[in-house]
């Protein structure tokens, strides 16, 4: 055994010599001080990447057989639906790769919007942390990119009216508007051509922007350190090692910590995966398991589950401003819905920023925003005309509840200065 320990320090001092593989094991985890108090808010960010890579894998599992070709074959059905339908049936253990991806999706949104809700419970985007939660909502943009162009491989009946909805959206853009939904279909219509261009965009253009942004924000968080449950730093009380005294390595408390994580959301992703990989309908809708049939429009389209809060807020918006076709305002609401999360960092005046020491206020107005984002996700599953126990009308419902998401983050300058907050403590309290 002697022998063998002595012939790999051999080999790592070799590597060592050329690429500095121990000092960044020490940089990154075994003499990398987080926060001692961190609780289990804080799995979700090494869930993501463990969601990134299953996603990675699967999804090049499942390019070996996929065919993005919307042509018809001999049985008349089109060639990217049968090769869906061959994955699930003859490719041996092809059903559990593609509900793994499928399933994959729902859970990336899941855990990705935890870590956002724990950075807005925290304060983790607050100096001197704002350029990761920038890094970290350019990833959140990329992965709604993922989604969309991923939703339409499978080719079936609600991905092709679900792509043709959303891309038709573009159109309302005055001037541009056309030519780029043009630009973005690669033809008049949702086709072939889209379908080859959507499945570039989603198997090798927004993967790799997406791990050059997941470095980034992994990069900028090593740079200035990890925020924790308390709100404060600390870098501000050392030893005489210069360690910081409320700082425990992050290799192996935190490894063990967060395979405590992994292994209890893996139980329910396995669950989820065999039992109810079609999560009712939210995770793969009925309408996917026939194929895309452009004569046949579904009684209801809607996108899937992590979208439609943001499509509640583009349905929200009916009537026309400036001339302009309420449809063009809708897409600039649901875009502005996900951009002004952009600014959190400077929308919060807040002397703290641990939700343990704000104000009744800041509990307040965050609890009735988690249930306005709940609400409009919920309407926008449903069709227009919905009706909440059969009198509340849903559009209504829809338009208070997108204004109160806006006026949340604008008018968060003042409110956050007003809350009356505690002062927070010059250590961690454990």
């Amino acid at each position: 055994m002697s022998y063998v320990n002595a012939k790999l320090q051999s080999l790592v001092e070799w590597v060592d010599d050329r690429f500095p593989l121990t000092a960044a094991w020490k940089t990154s985890a075994s003499e990398y001080y987080t926060p001692k108090n961190l609780n289990f808010w804080y799995f979700f960010g090494s869930l993501s990447a463990l969601v990134l890579v299953l996603q990675i894998v699967t999804g090049i599992l499942l390019t070996m057989h996929f065919k993005p070709d919307a042509s018809l074959n001999a049985s008349g059905v089109p060639v990217a639906f049968a090769s869906v339908e061959y994955i699930m049936r003859d490719v041996p253990w092809g059903w559990l790769i593609r509900y793994m991806h499928s399933t994959g999706a729902s859970a990336f949104f899941i855990v990705v919007y935890l870590h956002m809700f724990r950075g807005m419970l925290y304060g983790s985007y607050r100096k001197p942390r704002e350029l990761i939660w920038i890094f970290g909502m350019l990833i959140f943009l990329c992965l709604m990119g993922e989604a969309f162009f991923g939703y339409l491989l499978p080719w079936g009946q609600m991905s092709y009216w679900g792509a043709q909805v959303i891309v038709n959206l573009f159109s309302a853009i005055p001037l541009i508007g056309p030519d780029l939904s043009i630009w973005l279909r690669g033809d008049f219509v949702v086709g072939d051509a889209t379908l080859n261009r959507f499945f570039a965009f989603h198997v090798i253009a927004v993967p790799m922007a997406l791990l050059g942004l997941v470095v980034a924000h992994v990069i900028a968080l090593h740079e200035v350190g990890s925020n924790n449950p308390d709100g404060v730093e600390i870098s501000k009380h050392k030893d005489a090692k210069g360690n910081p005294l409320d700082g425990i390595p992050f290799h192996p408390y935190y490894t063990v910590k967060d395979l405590v994580g992994v292994v209890v959301f893996l139980f329910v992703f396995s669950i989820v995966v065999f039992f109810a990989p079609e999560g009712g309908g939210y995770f793969v809708e009925a309408n996917n398991f026939f194929p895309a049939d452009p004569m046949k429009t579904p009684l209801h389209i809607a996108p899937v589950w992590y979208f439609t809060p943001y499509y509640s807020m583009l349905r929200a918006v009916t009537y026309p401003l400036l001339g302009i076709d309420a449809k063009f305002w809708g897409v600039v609401a649901m875009g502005a819905g996900v951009v002004i999360l952009f600014f959190l960092p400077w929308l919060d005046r807040s002397p703290v920023k641990s939700i343990r020491y704000r104000g009744p206020i800041y509990k307040t107005l965050l609890g009735i925003f988690v249930f306005s984002f709940f609400i409009l996700g919920w309407l926008g599953t449903k069709p227009p005309s919905y009706e909440f126990f059969g009198v509340i009308p849903g559009g209504p419902v829809a338009q208070v509840l997108s204004a109160y998401y806006f006026l949340f983050f604008l008018t968060m300058p003042v409110w956050s200065k007003m809350d009356k907050c505690k002062p927070e403590p010059e250590r961690v309290t454990g």
